[in-house]
């Protein structure tokens, strides 16, 4: 008879990196939208779209 999966996932141990890689990328997305990120990206992405249907 096979065991139940609440069993199984017991056994697992906790894993470390995504409490290591989350923080980093919060970190990292603060300092982008400090620095006007988005706003630069949004201006190219407007361009590229302009560009493409032969406004721009």
């Amino acid at each position: 008879m096979s065991q139940p999966s609440h069993e199984l996932r017991k056994k697992r141990p906790i894993r470390k990196a995504p409490f290591v890689v989350i923080p980093i990328f919060l970190i990292l997305w603060m300092i982008g939208v400090a620095t006007g990120e988005p706003a630069r990206v949004l201006e190219q992405a407007i361009q590229v779209c302009l560009s493409c249907i032969g406004i721009g």
